[in-house]
């Protein structure tokens, strides 16, 4: 066999077949790289680039926020493959949108100073405790943002910018006395009615049905009383929350870990320093700088003058207390190898410059006593006997359920468990436990479903799992008409006793109209003393789409209350009281508007004459 594979290798046609080969790899893989591989952008605007890195960021960003404002519902919005395309458009284009205002604001000449790109950081209140900037929280903050100090100072300015094109668009925005006047008589405007409420359950005592209306209705709804597949389940739940409850914690236990790990109750060392700072990789003008400190400069004095950490110049270096595992991994390890009080470090080479260390005070780690943690340490030790215990009972749960799939009674006594059973219930009625999607998938699965064997354990929260079986299914039917028919009578009754008073409000109205009001007294009908209506009220929309009364005639309409409750409304007056106050409310939210329009507008030109190239990364 080998030696016939040699041959074939050797010979002319094999070799002629690998060459082509070769070259489909080449042109089809290579080439791409060639071709389309240095693109590093997700977008184009202008000649400005949005880089991969920024985009994928931004995004990050955008989920991180929307999780934490929308929580599980936003983790059931990501499973779609169609909104995760969406956001991601969407956070691109804001990006692109921030681009083309920046460039505008650019054209136009407006810049923003180095002192204001200061002031509006240390006006940040991400980064101030008390009141007051805080050195630490803004270089911790920046460090797990990925930004360096002139990287964050860069991206201010721009965002300063933009801002006073939009300011300047804010202060060009105005309304007229007249359009606010106006908008907030409309919005405070008020409707004075009476009503008569036709109950739709008074006109459904009187309905009657024949057998062929019915099976009628039945035959062209039968959708409405399909029932859909269903099945019965049994599971076993096993949490180490559960487990938790039955574990106690001897006060020999609590204080035995307390002594073993003293560390973990200690607060950490905290050093007081301050730090003169150059940028970048000029390390002559930060040596020239350590040079007049060892001749007896004064420390905070060139601080001010020299350092260029916009956030500690200004206060003579002085950065506040810092603990370790906050700072830069170099400037730290420079700042806690001062011992003594006043002493300066030499140059401390970190990713935002040359740094001068000086340490102006220490405090030194202090052990909490044992009865301030006793009872942390107590459930401390609890969840870990409980996690771990968890994690025993879940080997043994998946080994018995593997190993007799077709009943739970053998895993349940190895766990110590309850088996739970459920009625017949479609995947639409499942019990909470058991809605989780990893669940679902699992009893579509037809060694489940069909062949009703165990589930493997399944993960519904950490520490959470459940072994699910079928015990029964049935499949989609239409229910039969004997089943049902209760139903459609009452739904029948119901819509025809609508009818019958929609009719009857109808003929009220038309009469009513019309100056005749025999009927009212036909039905023994009268109308509800005068109420006032505004446009927060159930039947505003009927009430104020009605036309306004003139002199003493009313105005009558009919339409449908919350209950479903046909209401015959007669209007006799508009009224309007408008609240001064509401007058510099609807004059704010005009001018808001007026502002967004504005901003839409000049973003839909700056659309129109700026190339715009995107890279596909928003799919």
């Amino acid at each position: 066999m080998m030696e016939r594979l040699r041959e074939g290798v050797n010979s002319i046609a094999v070799k002629i077949i690998l060459g082509l080969i070769i070259l489909s790899f080449i042109f089809a893989g290579v080439g791409n790289y060639i071709v389309g591989g240095g693109n590093n952008a997700a977008a184009k605007v202008g000649k400005t680039e949005i880089s991969r890195g920024e985009f994928e960021q931004a995004y990050q960003n955008e989920r991180n926020r929307m999780q934490s404002q929308l929580g599980d519902y936003f983790s059931t919005l990501l499973a779609d493959p169609t909104y995760v395309a969406s956001l991601r458009r969407s956070v691109l284009d804001s990006m692109i949108n921030d681009i083309l205002i920046e460039q505008h604001a650019q054209s136009l000449g407006l810049r923003v100073s180095d002192n204001q790109v200061r002031q509006a950081i240390i006006a940040m209140p991400e980064f101030q405790s008390a009141g007051q900037f805080d050195q630490n929280i803004y270089q911790s903050a920046l460090r797990r943002a990925g930004f360096t100090p002139d990287a964050f100072a860069e991206y201010m300015r721009r965002s300063l910018v933009r801002d006073q094109l939009v300011a300047a668009l804010q202060t060009s925005e105005f309304t007229l006395p007249g359009e606010v006047e106006g908008l907030s008589a409309l919005v405070a405007q008020a409707r004075d009615v009476r009503t008569i409420t036709l109950p739709t359950t008074d006109f459904a005592k009187d309905v009657q049905l024949t057998d062929q209306e019915i099976e009628q209705y039945y035959q062209q709804n039968d959708d409405r009383y399909t029932r859909p597949e269903q099945m019965r389940i049994s599971y076993i739940e096993l949490a180490a929350q559960q487990l938790k409850e039955a574990i106690t914690i001897t006060d020999e236990q609590t204080k035995a870990f307390y002594d073993a790990h003293q560390d973990k109750y200690a607060s950490k060392e905290q050093r007081k320093v301050s730090h003169i700072m150059i940028q970048g990789d000029d390390q002559q003008a930060a040596q020239a700088i350590l040079d007049q400190l060892h001749n007896g400069a004064d420390f905070a004095q060139l601080a001010k003058e020299k350092s260029q950490d916009i956030g500690s110049s200004q206060e003579g270096g002085e950065l506040g207390w810092i603990e370790p595992d906050t700072m830069d991994a170099a400037f730290e390890s420079a700042a806690f190898a001062l011992q003594q009080v006043g002493e300066i470090s030499g140059l401390v080479k970190s990713d935002f410059g040359y740094h001068i260390i000086k340490l102006d005070e220490l405090k030194a780690p202090v052990i909490k006593p044992y009865e301030q943690v006793a009872v942390e340490i107590k459930a401390e030790l609890q969840d870990q006997q409980a996690v771990d215990r968890f994690y025993q009972l879940q080997t043994e749960l998946e080994r018995i359920a593997f190993e007799s799939p077709d009943s739970l009674d053998e895993a349940a006594k190895a766990i110590g468990a309850d088996i739970q059973h459920t009625d017949f219930i479609s995947v639409a009625e499942l019990p909470a436990i058991l809605s989780a999607p990893a669940v679902i998938q699992a009893l579509r699965q037809p060694e489940v479903k069909e062949d009703q064997l165990n589930s493997d354990a399944i993960e519904i929260a950490p520490e959470h799992v459940v072994v699910v079986r079928v015990e029964q299914t049935r499949p989609e039917i239409i229910l039969p008409l004997a089943e049902v028919r209760e139903q459609i009578v009452a739904t029948l009754s119901r819509l025809k006793a609508e009818q019958q008073a929609l009719q009857l409000a109808n003929d009220l109205v038309t009469g009513l109209n019309a100056g005749d009001n025999s009927l009212l007294d036909t039905h023994q009908l009268a109308f509800s003393e005068i109420q006032r209506m505004d446009r927060n009220s159930p039947l505003a929309e009927i009430v104020f789409s009605m036309p306004k009364p003139e002199g003493e005639h009313h105005v009558y309409a009919h339409g449908k209350d919350a209950q479903g409750n046909v209401v015959v409304i007669a209007l006799a007056a508009v009224t309007t009281e408008v609240d001064p106050q509401l007058n510099q409310q609807i004059g704010a939210q005009l001018s808001r508007i007026g502002l967004q329009q504005n901003v839409e507008g000049i973003l839909g030109v700056l659309r129109q004459n700026t190339k715009i190239q995107y890279y596909g990364l928003e799919q």
